[in-house]
């Protein structure tokens, strides 16, 4: 089976946000698969994806500091048409990515106990993100 759907993400403020259930919840086809994977490609340059901490929300806020200590707005950047936090955003996306790829299996993804999919919103006003998933599998 192959099925690919775009999924829509409410807009959120900048940081690191768990959206693993957000995710799952407008798959309505994940429950058909026995095993398979699932590809998600964020279709943006300024937000990343990636697996971390699906518990500790401090884990992500931590991330957030981090990274604006270490790819800050005020850097001379020739880039700045969108603003001072464009430039710093594409580069944290290409830091993190922007694609993941999870195993399924009998209908549920196949993450770590303590792994959830964060979406990482590097604008400070990024709107709605839009994610292609495509799933494959039997």
């Amino acid at each position: 089976m192959w099925h690919q759907q775009t999924l829509t993400l409410s807009a959120k403020a900048r940081g690191f946000h768990l959206i693993t259930d957000e995710i799952v919840g407008q798959l309505n086809v994940l429950d058909r698969l026995r095993v398979g994977q699932l590809h998600l490609l964020l279709q943006h340059t300024s937000a990343s994806l990636t697996l971390n901490e699906n518990c500790d929300p401090t884990v992500r806020s931590d991330m957030e500091h981090h990274f604006l200590r270490h790819v800050p707005e005020d850097a001379p950047y020739q880039h700045d048409y969108e603003g001072a936090d464009d430039m710093p955003a594409h580069i944290k996306s290409s830091l993190l990515g922007v694609s993941l790829l999870i195993p399924v299996s009998r209908g549920s993804l196949m993450l770590g106990t303590w792994q959830g999919i964060w979406l990482g919103e590097h604008r400070i006003h990024g709107g709605e993100r839009r994610i292609v998933a495509t799933l494959q599998g039997e």
